[in-house]
């Protein structure tokens, strides 16, 4: 591997901290004047300069096996516990504008013409919304998850749950010298990072552009513990309980006992 990245890749998944890494990594590179394009697969690779520095993202990590095994490249790759983003997904889906999430607002014919966002709204329970949400927009964003190669040397794998508790900014002053960030230019996005997240510069909701307040309510880990029904829970095991053992947020399936019996529709959006 190269000691020093060229080309700096920057992946998440849906619901797993993208408007954060996001903002943190188009602020700085526009200030850092450093290209940023933007790829799915190999579409827009034919974008990336030929010679020095740029930031390639990729908001759904849909980055081609040519462009990661590239010996100038380093990345950072975030995913987040399945359960929070399916959480996170339902509420968002139910509210998300045509802007940005038009795929939620396109008239479905399995769906007897409504749309997505129709459809999860008129259902009738908690339940109801949560196993459609599992099986739909969840399931792809989980085996996005779960088909990503984490053995490659080049790129930092971090989890959502360790960045919210990077206070003092260190892990990812770990992450920015492993994309070979440095001097001025590491402090300059350090302090974006922190501008940026939900315990620095939008610790209180009325700092949060619109945007992102309908994107993030809260923003806490393991919110699986207390908005996750039981029921659910079970279905959930069930079905992609082993996804969670190979992510590294279970060693077994005893979790689901940990689930409340019953959770609030109100409390669940919040």
């Amino acid at each position: 591997m190269s000691e020093s990245a060229r080309l700096i890749a920057v992946g998440t998944h849906h619901k797993t901290g993208t408007v954060w890494m996001r903002r943190v990594f188009n602020i700085g590179s526009d200030m850092l004047e450093i290209p940023r394009i933007r790829v799915a697969g190999t579409r827009g690779e034919d974008q990336i300069p030929k010679t020095g520095r740029a930031v390639v993202v990729s908001w759904d990590s849909a980055f081609s096996d040519g462009l990661l095994d590239r010996d100038d490249l380093r990345g950072l790759h975030m995913i987040r516990d399945p359960r929070d983003v399916l959480i996170s997904g339902m509420r968002y889906h139910q509210i998300a504008p045509e802007a940005g999430e038009k795929s939620l607002h396109v008239p479905r014919p399995d769906l007897s013409g409504k749309t997505y966002q129709q459809h999860l709204n008129e259902l009738p329970t908690l339940h109801d919304k949560m196993l459609f949400e599992m099986e739909n927009m969840h399931l792809r964003t989980l085996t996005q998850m779960t088909d990503w190669r984490y053995d490659r040397p080049n790129i930092r794998e971090v989890k959502y749950e360790t960045l919210m508790k990077d206070h003092d900014r260190t892990m990812f002053g770990d992450v920015l010298d492993f994309l070979g960030f440095a001097g001025a230019e590491k402090e300059t996005m350090l302090q974006i990072y922190w501008d940026n997240s939900l315990f620095g510069g939008f610790k209180k909701k009325d700092d949060r552009p619109r945007r992102i307040s309908l994107h993030i309510q809260s923003g806490e880990a393991a919110q699986w513990l207390s908005k996750l029904p039981r029921s659910v829970a079970e279905v959930y095991a069930d079905r992609h309980g082993q996804a969670l053992i190979d992510l590294g947020y279970e060693t077994d399936f005893n979790w689901v006992a940990r689930c409340p019996a019953e959770v609030d529709l109100t409390r669940a959006k919040a």
